[in-house]
């Protein structure tokens, strides 16, 4: 060390200043790398992007909700269920996706299928009814929603329903029926149905909805607006939709929901449902957003503001919704709901889709 000082002193001087001016730019260089992977590390953690088949109007306030109690920040991506699913087998391992918020649970079973989704917990999937869980535990429901004939109050009343999706192939139903067939809780329905009643049966009744002359919307929402308007006289959709129009409009809104009785695949109750991305490197941050569905807080937001139906114990529903356990929902897993691929091939060759 000695022979570097005597060295160092014989260095002409403006060398000798730049000697000691480089450790300290040395540091400075080290304190901001360091500083950029702290914040690197910092945005990884603290923030989710979040695939969403459910509309921004529905679950958006509660996604701001979760913001605000965690300070995670969190982007989304909305769009169909279907759509979304295609785009995460696309991208395969290199999706930015952390998680995958469906409407139904077919577009999840379809990611599960391909390995892309990761086991939750067992303490998060007990908090709900096993019916509404995935079997092998890579999804969990968040929110139920009914399967329901909304019909005109002006010209019909229960009295005059079927009691199974079977009755609507009756000829004096032509023209009377609406229905979306590019929504996705209309093909896991069908969907059900073909597990439920075979391929055939199934195919036979779309050929008998089909003569009559049934009028296609494009969501459950205009297919419930036409009921009450006198457009057609029924409409197959889930339950909730109903409810957002009698708050809005009041008990004066001409359309109320008939819950078949028969237990068939018109019975069925669907859920939303979310999973985590098993590329993600951000489970902690993904089973908190989780978590959070399944508090009391939001569970009630789903009960109070989209009408939905609460999957954990303790939720009050309002009073004009008829409870779960009432219904009589016909015995399926859910998980079986996957072959989505499989019934819109069917809807394409009775040429209910182009």
């Amino acid at each position: 060390m000695k022979y570097l000082y005597v060295i160092f002193t014989k260095l002409p001087k403006t060398l000798r200043n730049s000697f000691k001016i480089f450790p300290l730019l040395l540091i400075f260089t080290f304190q901001v790398f360091l500083s950029s992977c702290v914040s690197n590390d910092i945005e990884t953690q603290e923030s989710l992007i979040i695939y969403s088949g459910r509309s921004e109007s529905l679950v958006g306030p509660i996604i701001e909700s979760f913001i605000e109690s965690t300070g995670i920040q969190v982007d989304v991506r909305y769009g169909g269920t279907a759509e979304l699913a295609a785009t995460l087998l696309e991208e395969g391992d290199s999706s930015p996706a952390d998680l995958f918020f469906a409407q139904d649970p077919g577009g999840l079973g379809a990611v599960a299928e391909q390995g892309m989704l990761s086991a939750l917990p067992e303490d998060m999937l007990s908090l709900v009814d096993p019916r509404f869980i995935d079997p092998s535990g890579n999804w969990v429901g968040i929110s139920g929603r009914a399967r329901v004939i909304v019909y005109n109050t002006d010209t019909l009343s229960p009295e005059d329903l079927p009691t199974d999706l079977q009755g609507f192939t009756d000829p004096k139903w032509k023209g009377k029926i609406g229905l979306p067939p590019t929504n996705t809780s209309f093909q896991t329905m069908l969907t059900g149905m073909r597990e439920i009643w075979g391929e055939a049966e199934t195919k036979l009744w779309l050929e008998g909805i089909l003569e009559n002359d049934p009028v296609y919307y494009e969501k459950n929402t205009p297919t419930v607006a036409a009921v009450a308007a006198g457009e057609v006289e029924v409409g197959f959709v889930n339950h909730y939709y109903l409810y957002r129009f009698l708050a809005e409009e009041g008990e004066s809104f001409s359309a109320r929901n008939y819950f078949l009785p028969s237990g068939g695949p018109g019975s069925l109750i669907l859920v939303s449902a979310i999973g985590v991305i098993e590329s993600s490197d951000n489970f902690e941050n993904a089973e908190k957003f989780i978590q959070f569905l399944l508090s009391n807080e939001a569970q009630q937001y789903f009960a109070n503001e989209t009408f939905e139906y609460p999957l954990i114990e303790g939720i009050s529903i309002p009073a004009n919704l008829p409870p779960i356990e009432n219904l009589n929902s016909v015995n399926i897993s859910l998980g079986d709901l996957v072959d989505l691929d499989g019934t819109i091939k069917m809807l394409q060759e009775v040429e209910m889709l182009p």
